[in-house]
């Protein structure tokens, strides 16, 4: 088949992206969880300390972080300063402290190569604090192989409801 096949058959097959290894999705599980249990110092420790890292949340589910703004766009500093503020546990807006969970689901890998893996995944996290919230959508993550693992260097959540009112993110999506 070739590339500008439009025929019905072309149309309607599904795109075929390879599941991810067992050790990269137990990755992604482990930093949901860590920010599920407000265990903020571990989940920092998952970031790679040197070289390009990002932390996004845009507002557009077309975003290009050069002209548009985002909820949340962290680079490796502002990620050491979102923790430090966290660890504090003076955070109005978390008081109390929000009960979270998040279900990871759907996980394709989108790129890869020696050095690294870029995973794509649907979640959905459901949020308590005074009232229940739901949160959803998709999110990329792209993590750099190391010698003792993977280290996250890049991590961008994709609400489906961006670009509407939404309450505080005064937690880690």
């Amino acid at each position: 088949m070739s590339v500008t096949d439009t025929s019905p058959a072309a149309v309607t097959r599904p795109v075929i992206r390879p599941l991810p290894d067992a050790d990269v999705l137990s990755f992604i599980y482990l930093e949901a969880r860590l920010a599920d249990e407000g265990r903020y110092s571990e989940w920092e420790s998952l970031w790679a300390d040197e070289g390009p890292v990002e932390y996004r949340v845009p507002m557009d589910p077309d975003d290009d972080p050069r002209t548009t703004l985002a909820y949340i766009n962290d680079n490796r500093r502002r990620i050491r300063s979102r923790v430090a503020q966290l660890n504090t546990g003076n955070r109005h807006s978390q008081t109390p402290p929000s009960v979270m969970r998040r279900v990871i689901s759907n996980s394709e890998v989108v790129d890869q190569d020696s050095g690294s893996v870029t995973v794509e995944s649907n979640f959905a996290l459901f949020e308590y604090r005074l009232r229940q919230r739901f949160w959803a959508g998709r999110v990329v993550h792209t993590l750099q192989r190391c010698d003792d693992g993977f280290r996250l260097v890049r991590k961008i959540v994709h609400l489906i409801d961006a670009s509407g009112p939404l309450d505080t993110l005064a937690f880690l999506i």
